[in-house]
């Protein structure tokens, strides 16, 4: 019978690999809890409509990416691609915006894209994020920034970029649109299948192809950034305002509209050159509108989302490498000394202590051996004289030294 793997575009987490993610996952909410943002958790899967309004029928997300599928009901459902759509969704049935504004969220999920799997990009993925909902201010889109920044600085990640853009309000946008519609008009025949679409719904969505012939074609475009009015240039310069009060070194990228229709204003994108082509490793921005389109009252938002995969592939070697290992490693001989083994062991992880014991029925010298390659840091051998004498022998696996310690006095001594 032939053996079987995970499907394309998915991944196992083993167990040497878990600790990690298990680090990296605990130093986000530690950072989460450090601004005050609390945890929000949405369905794996919502009605495909929730993407398709949310994030917007044009983008490659909605159009190209999508897990999209019937249920036994006929209704379209689809497994959530990024998580602010649904973050939104939930603000909006639970009726959030009647409570104490601004509402500061943060999430960990897995999302679910089909894509070309690469390194750091895969079908299944693990997305950390955060969302500010009810605030027009921008001190919240610096705040949101600051947050992603100080994820880099405690995994100590350096040769990160911070790039910005302003990409303007909806009315900016519809001028700029028609702007560069203009300039492509006369270019169309050589735009890809793809973007000739795009022209006529969305041309910023332009941006996003990865056609090179397409991004050839945009070099000498107009940018949004020059076409914003007065508001959002105001907007934006507080925004840079306090980056540059804190110290937070960023670039003006005029060429990010991100991938989501959502966006208005502030968007921007942490970058590394050590991960490839594909080097965006958190983005984010504000999106005013996004809860009036899935008809919920007008509550502006800003936030974030980065890959998880990217971000453990970017630390590297800062990440700690060493996995749990058990405190204690009991080898009973006989059977009066495995009730007693057993009474002492769970006696031990009742109080914190993780302690292990054989399984298998191992002979004694099998069982140090084992005890050795879990990394067991003290191993006890305890047979019919340990018991009658009440001494159980500690050995430390690292020096090697031996103590006879009574069981009340193990305990102590492990604790």
């Amino acid at each position: 019978m032939a053996k079987l793997s995970a499907p394309k575009g998915t991944k196992d987490i083993l167990p040497a690999e878990s600790y990690q993610w298990q680090y990296v996952e605990g130093l986000l909410k530690e950072i989460a809890t450090d601004f005050n943002f609390k945890e929000l958790r949405t369905p794996t899967f919502e009605s495909t409509e929730v993407f398709a309004r949310g994030v917007g029928d044009t983008t490659d997300v909605v159009t190209k990416e999508m897990y999209t599928f019937l249920d036994k009901g006929g209704r379209s459902v689809t497994l959530r691609p990024e998580g602010t759509a649904g973050i939104a969704r939930s603000f909006v049935e639970h009726g959030l915006y009647a409570g104490v504004l601004p509402l500061k969220l943060y999430y960990l999920i897995s999302c679910f894209r089909y894509e070309k799997p690469q390194a750091g990009r895969l079908r299944e993925f693990h997305q950390f994020g955060i969302e500010m909902l009810g605030t027009t201010s921008p001190l919240a889109d610096a705040e949101a920034i600051l947050f992603g920044n100080e994820i880099f600085k405690r995994l100590n990640i350096g040769n990160i970029t911070l790039n910005l853009n302003n990409i303007g309000c909806k009315d900016c946008r519809k001028a700029y649109n028609e702007k560069l519609k203009a300039y492509l008009e006369e270019k169309k025949e050589s735009l890809c299948e793809t973007c000739q679409e795009r022209l006529g719904k969305n041309p910023m969505r332009i941006f996003d192809c990865k056609s090179e012939i397409c991004q050839d074609l945009l070099k000498d475009a107009p940018t949004i950034f020059d076409s914003v009015c007065d508001d959002c240039k105001n907007h934006f310069q507080q925004v840079t305002d306090v980056l540059d009060a804190v110290g937070v070194a960023y670039k003006i990228d005029k060429g990010i509209v991100r991938g989501l229709d959502y966006y208005s204003k502030t968007v921007f994108e942490f970058v590394s050159d050590n991960i490839g082509a594909q080097g965006t490793v958190l983005g984010g921005g504000r999106y005013d509108g996004l809860i009036a389109d899935l008809g919920g009252n007008d509550a502006p938002g800003i936030g974030f989302a980065m890959g998880l995969e990217r971000l453990l592939l970017l630390a590297g070697e800062s990440l700690p490498t060493e996995d749990s290992r058990p405190k204690v490693f009991f080898i009973p001989i006989g059977d009066d000394a495995k009730k007693a083994v057993l009474k002492l062991v769970y006696e031990l992880r009742s109080k914190g202590i993780s302690a292990e014991f054989d399984l298998n029925s191992r002979s004694v010298k099998a069982q140090m051996k084992y005890a050795d390659k879990i990394g067991a840091e003290y191993t006890v051998v305890v047979g019919d004289d340990e018991i009658n004498q009440n001494q159980y022998p500690l050995k430390n696996m690292q020096t090697g030294e031996t103590k006879p310690v009574s069981p009340d006095a193990l305990i102590q001594e492990l604790l």
